[in-house]
């Protein structure tokens, strides 16, 4: 029996598909005495609250009556001579199918020959039963209860339906019937009551398909499904139907590179927004309302899939660029002079170079030449290179080898690289403005920045677009909100990932290939970098090696965070050279500020020239309930220089104490129990404290962070940590890294409770 083929008047079923509205009304229940059933009086989509899974197979009981025409087919159809198979069917993308094709089942049902679903409760014995109408009949399914039941006609619902929109929309044929089918395919998922990820997906999915792949539309058809809206910028459309899909995608996507159409689709609602009459600020409100009105975002995946898009749309604007790169000449060429106009191909796009990290860097000297102005266009970006005369300039040359130097490298020493300016298209120029914006604004969320700074600590960004003033100088508001937040986690993510490769500290510092003003960013970021903990020897020595003229120069102008820095890089004896020191001292005493606290310097080294005399004890122990200021004063009124083991246990010192802890020469035994001593205190003891051989941090408030720095005191050999929050990761660490390390107590921390 073929359940697809229509008989007498029920028409061609490919008619009722064209004909009937695709998410209309549910049908009227079959008359009463039909078949003998009355409708189901409970709401259809909500169902009281409850929620299924999407069925794909499934055991049920399967009758088919055929629609009599006789009186003896009457007779044969009657309940009393009714049969029913039991069947595994399945719920395929276009029918429903049995795992044994046999009597009623033989042949599947089409999606497209079943008119109609509906719930039907028996009059007399409660059977769960589904009724599919189909030309010619009535397929009878029967469940076991009625949550099952309700799973059945939810499930077949939707299949039936996302068959129709798959079939309607991959031959449409006027965009705005096409918006209007998405839209009432949107609210049909977001107010479907079965659970599932495949029925989110749905949408998402046919409207990715139908924007990418869909050869029947033409040009401005296929376009106009988004960009449109961007070029009738008061169409609300876009907002209509495309807001809940991007919501979802938004909150719920966990990887664009296994849904690179989703990234691509949030990307050109976004845009769309953004050509709206009110512009960034409906983008705003889009991404508050992401958000949420509270201070903490409670999706967690809203932020990183907002930065990905951005991320991916600025990688756009230069992408046609970059992928020429292998083709130009290269920065060294151009900036060595060594290419002439003639061995150049025509029109051939500027390569902005590979990093090369093996570089070793020495001072050369460039004879007068005269260089010429080089234009280079392609189909999105035009580049214009302006050489000058140009003598006895500094340059970084690569020693023993001939690759290429590092981009920032070449444009913070290259006088030919200073001045390179990048034009992008009108189109691409608004998608940049429109991306960095967006940065701007997720950065002024607090519960978003310290994520943020760590996405972005990497410097995600192609080279071409640290290149371009244009980006640098609008991102430059993005770092200066990691540069005013007070929180370690934000500020932090200004400095590199890891050793020897430039952060944002660096681009934006004197020099660097993105700073535009005379050093104000740059102070603000040591100021709140020196105020974290970063107040010790590796910093210093990094501002002194690469920064130091800088540093001068602002002190000179009268910068106080300058000014301490030069007192510090003396106090430490950061500088060797005298001449520099001389200048350090020269340059301290040009202004006020700086002209006391050099003389508080001096006071100081004449106090510790005093403390650290040969003499006094060898032990000392603080009443309990000393302060940071308690020890401050016994340190400063006699001579400790042969004090070898200090015990401040059961006192209230804090990190503060570490500035004259390390004052101390001969200290080898340090006992901190119970203390406030922490985290910031740690790091600057294990930066001046190297001979330290016994320390108890028992009861201190001291974690991994602290904990990680000991790992410098390579002359620990007894070491308590009880009682801290000691990670098992940690204290494996600590022990490799410690040679000398034999006795270690970690009781009640992670690392004892669950050891590796």
């Amino acid at each position: 029996m073929d359940l697809t083929s229509s008989s007498g008047g029920a028409g061609d079923p490919r008619q009722i598909e064209e004909t009937k509205p695709l998410l209309g009304g549910e049908m009227s229940a079959v008359e009463g005495g039909k078949l003998g059933a009355v409708p189901c009086r409970r709401a259809l989509l909500l169902c009281n609250g409850m929620r299924y899974k999407l069925l794909q197979e499934g055991d049920i009981q399967v009758c088919v009556i055929r629609h009599p025409r006789t009186f003896l087919s009457k007779i044969l159809t009657s309940k009393f001579l009714r049969r029913w198979e039991p069947h595994h069917l399945t719920l395929a993308d276009n029918s429903l199918a049995s795992a044994t094709p046999t009597g009623y089942m033989e042949n599947s049902v089409s999606y497209s020959a079943i008119e109609d679903v509906q719930l039907l409760s028996w009059e007399n014995a409660p059977k769960y039963c589904l009724q599919l109408t189909i030309p010619g009949g009535t397929v009878l399914l029967q469940a076991a209860n009625s949550y099952l039941r309700d799973q059945w006609f939810h499930s077949l619902q939707w299949k039936k339906k996302i068959y129709k929109y798959k079939k309607v929309l991959s031959n449409p044929s006027r965009w705005e019937v096409v918006l209007k089918e998405i839209r009432t395919l949107v609210d049909m998922a977001l107010t479907s009551p079965l659970q599932d990820d495949s029925i989110h997906q749905a949408p998402l999915e046919i409207v990715s398909k139908l924007l990418s792949e869909n050869t029947n539309l033409t040009t401005q058809e296929h376009e106009n499904i988004i960009v449109h809206c961007r070029e009738r910028p008061r169409s609300m459309v876009v907002i209509e139907v495309f807001t809940p899909v991007v919501q979802r995608i938004l909150k719920h996507n966990m990887d664009f590179g296994k849904c690179p159409r989703l990234r691509l689709f949030t990307q050109e609602y976004i845009l769309a927004l953004n050509e709206l009459n009110a512009g960034m600020e409906v983008v705003k409100k889009f991404i508050h309302s992401m958000h949420g009105p509270t201070g903490q975002c409670p999706h967690p995946r809203v932020l990183p899939n907002l930065v990905a898009v951005c991320l991916a749309a600025i990688y756009s604007c230069y992408e046609e660029f970059i992928n020429s790169r292998d083709n130009s000449p290269s920065l060294k060429e151009i900036r060595n002079g060594c290419q002439q106009q003639c061995d150049r191909k025509t029109n051939l796009p500027l390569r902005l170079l590979h990093t090369s990290p093996d570089l070793v860097c020495q001072e050369a000297t460039l004879s007068e030449s005269r260089l010429k102005s080089v234009i280079v266009t392609s189909n999105e970006i035009h580049v214009e290179v302006e050489r000058n005369n140009t003598a006895n300039q500094k340059m970084t040359a690569n020693a023993g080898n001939d690759s290429e130097p590092n981009l920032i490298d070449c444009l913070m020493v290259s006088p030919t690289c200073s001045t390179m300016s990048i034009e992008l298209s009108a189109q691409a120029d608004r998608i940049l403005g429109c991306y960095v914006e967006i940065l701007k604004i997720l950065s002024d969320y607090d519960d978003w920045r310290p994520a943020l700074a760590s996405l972005l600590q990497p410097i995600p960004f192609p080279k071409e677009a640290l290149a371009h003033e244009k980006f640098t100088k609008e991102l430059k508001y993005v770092i200066q909100r990691f540069a005013e937040d007070p929180r370690q986690e934000v500020h932090s993510c200004l400095l590199s990932v890891r050793t020897g490769k430039d952060g944002w500290f660096q681009l934006y510092s004197p020099g660097g290939v993105a700073c535009d003003d005379d050093g104000e960013l740059f102070a603000s970021m040591v100021h709140i970098l020196m105020g974290s903990c970063y107040k010790t020897k590796k910093f210093l020595l990094s501002l002194a090696e690469n920064k130091l003229g800088p540093c001068m120069l602002l002190a000179l102008r009268g910068n106080q965070t300058m000014v301490e820095i030069l007192c510090l890089m003396l106090e430490y004896n950061i500088i060797d050279n005298n001449d520099t020191q001389l200048q350090i001292i020269s340059t301290l005493e040009s202004t006020d500020v700086g002209k006391k606290m050099y003389e508080q310097l001096c006071d100081r080294q004449r106090e510790l020239k005093e403390l650290q005399r040969k003499g006094g004890p060898t032990r000392l122990t603080l009443p309990s309930k000393s302060t940071d200021a308690d020890l401050a004063r016994l340190l400063s009124s006699g001579s400790f220089g042969n004090l070898e083991n200090l015990s401040l246990a059961f006192t209230n010192v804090t990190s503060a104490c570490a500035e004259h802890l390390i004052k101390l020469p001969s200290l080898k035994q340090l006992n901190l129990w119970s203390t406030q001593f922490g985290d910031a205190g740690l790091r600057l003891l294990s930066e001046h404290l190297t001979m330290l051989q016994v320390l108890n941090l028992c009861e201190t408030p001291v974690t991994d962070a602290g904990l990680l720095a000991l790992s410098s005191m390579k002359s620990l050999c007894s070491l308590n940590m009880n009682s801290t929050k000691l990670s098992a990761d940690t204290y494996e660490d600590l022990k490799a890294k410690l040679p000398n390390l034999k006795e270690v107590d970690v009781r009640y921390t992670e690392a004892w409770k669950n050891p590796p």
